[in-house]
């Protein structure tokens, strides 16, 4: 059975850009749940779920948060599994600050990071990382960089019948 990815966001104001992140696992195929927990609000009830996320199915953790974006490395801390980091837009700096606080991790607790906003990317990254034992997953990833790299060509093609 493939194993389940938990996206979990710090707020709910997360969501619109997170669901990009969902939409993105669905077309994969792959079972996920979506909580919205907090490193700072609810940090116990963060903790319980990265120490249990691996007994209760899933594969990886990806967790989006803004501003001091402590959200990651809070599962980090508290669980083996790989963790992958989407910091927020907003805030003072516009997101950097919380870009700056998911990379910056201390040596032996890894936070995979992706662009501030970059849901879908996570989303691709944690398929990637399952796909290493699923090869029906290998062959659906193959699938969408096909499906990308016929869209480019697509495009190319029409830019340059417009340019003559």
């Amino acid at each position: 059975m493939m194993k389940k990815v938990a996206v979990i966001m710090g707020s709910d104001s997360d969501w619109p850009v997170v669901k990009g992140a969902c939409e993105q696992l669905q077309s994969f195929g792959i079972p996920f749940e979506a909580h919205i927990l907090s490193a700072h609000r609810t940090p116990a009830a963060a903790a319980d779920f990265a120490k249990s996320a691996r007994e209760n199915g899933f594969g990886v953790l990806i967790c989006a948060a803004g501003m001091a974006a402590h959200l990651a490395g809070a599962f980090a801390g508290n669980s083996t599994l790989p963790v992958i980091g989407i910091p927020m837009k907003g805030g003072a700096m516009d997101g950097l600050d919380a870009l700056l606080a998911t990379v910056q991790m201390p040596s032996g607790i890894p936070v995979a990071t992706v662009a501030i906003n970059g849901a879908k990317n996570a989303a691709v990254l944690a398929a990637q990382i399952l796909s290493v034992s699923d090869d029906e997953l290998a062959a659906r990833l193959d699938q969408a960089r096909e499906s990308m790299a016929a869209q480019i060509a697509e495009k190319e093609k029409k830019l340059q019948a417009e340019l003559g």
